[in-house]
C-alpha cells in the first residue's frame, strides 16, 4: 500500500509513442501502466493540503489551492486561463519574479485532435506533456512564440473558427476520427496572417517563428472506453475501487466510472 498526499498525474511519451503515467503519492511515483486491467483501490483519509502552501483545509479551489492561496497567488489570476490577459508587462503581476519563470518564456500555440480539432497553447517545456493530459491522439505545433501572452493573442485569433476546449465526455467515450492536422495549419495559418503581421509589427520581429516539426501521434493504455460516462468523486465516496481498464488524459477509467485525478491534487489517498 502507498500513501500520502497526490498530485496531477505526471505523464511522459515513450519512443513508441504510448502514453505513459505515473501517480505521484507522498514521497512514491506509482507506474500506473503497470495496473491496466487489475483491480485497484483508492481511499481518501479526510485529509486535503493546500498544494501552495501546505496548509489544512476542507475543500480546494482550483485544483488544490486554498482559497488565501487562490487570491494571491499568480499560478491561480485569471490569466493562467486566459492568456491574452497576462498583464506581467505592466508591472501588476502578483507575482513578478514567478511570472518571468513561468510566462516570459518560450510558448507554443498547437493543433490537437482529442474530442475534435481545436487550439492551445502551453510552454515549450511542456510538450509533450499537456498533449497528454488533454488526451490528444495527435498533435501539431503551429509556431513558437516569445511569452505567454503572445501565445495568448495568437490563441485569440485562431478561436475566430477553432474551438479551444476538449469536450472530455466525448474523449473518454472513444478515440475520435483521425484529422488533417498539416492541411489545417497552412488553412489557419493562412486565414491569421494579416493579425500576425500587425502582431509582429507591435512585438518584434522575433514575437514568433513558424514551427517546423511534425506531427505527434499519442497511444493510451486503453482497454475499453466505457459506453457512459460516470464521474467518480472523493468527496462522495471516500472509498473508490475496480478493475484499472485505462488512463487517458488526467482520468483513470475504472469498470464504475471515471476519475479525475487532477480535481484532487493535495487528497491525502491511500492506494493499493
Amino acid at each position: 500500500m502507498y500513501a500520502g498526499g497526490i498530485r496531477k498525474l505526471i505523464t511522459e511519451l515513450n519512443a513508441e509513442n504510448q502514453a505513459v503515467y505515473h501517480l505521484p503519492i507522498g514521497e512514491h511515483k506509482i507506474l500506473l501502466n503497470e495496473y491496466i486491467g487489475q483491480n485497484i483501490q483508492l481511499k481518501f483519509a479526510g485529509k486535503i493540503n493546500c498544494i501552495a502552501c501546505q496548509r489544512s483545509i476542507k475543500k480546494t479551489f482550483n485544483q488544490g489551492y486554498c482559497f488565501p492561496c487562490v487570491k494571491t497567488l499568480a499560478a491561480c489570476d485569471i490569466c493562467i486561463v486566459r492568456p491574452e490577459l497576462c498583464h506581467h508587462h505592466l508591472g501588476t503581476c502578483r507575482e513578478p519574479e514567478w511570472g518571468l519563470t513561468n510566462c516570459m518564456q518560450p510558448h507554443v500555440v498547437y493543433l490537437s485532435n482529442s474530442s475534435s480539432l481545436k487550439v492551445g497553447i502551453t510552454r515549450l517545456s511542456n510538450i509533450p506533456s499537456r498533449w497528454i493530459d488533454q488526451g490528444a491522439i495527435q498533435a501539431l505545433a503551429l509556431m513558437q512564440v516569445k511569452s505567454r501572452y503572445i501565445s495568448g493573442l495568437v490563441e485569440v485569433m485562431c478561436k475566430k473558427t477553432l474551438n479551444d476546449r476538449t469536450n472530455w465526455r466525448q474523449m473518454l467515450k472513444e478515440d475520435p476520427a483521425p484529422i488533417d492536422l498539416e492541411a489545417n495549419r497552412v488553412s489557419i495559418l493562412k486565414q491569421i496572417s494579416p493579425e500576425l503581421e500587425v502582431l509582429q509589427q507591435a512585438h518584434g520581429q522575433d514575437a514568433y517563428t513558424y514551427a517546423q516539426s511534425k506531427e505527434v501521434t499519442i497511444q493510451y493504455p486503453v482497454l475499453a472506453y466505457p459506453s457512459t460516462i460516470k464521474s467518480l468523486n472523493f468527496d462522495k465516496t471516500p472509498s473508490i475501487s475496480g478493475p484499472l481498464v485505462g488512463i487517458k488524459g488526467q482520468y483513470l477509467i475504472l469498470e464504475g466510472g471515471v476519475l479525475n485525478m487532477r480535481k484532487f491534487a493535495g487528497y491525502y489517498l491511500e492506494f493499493e
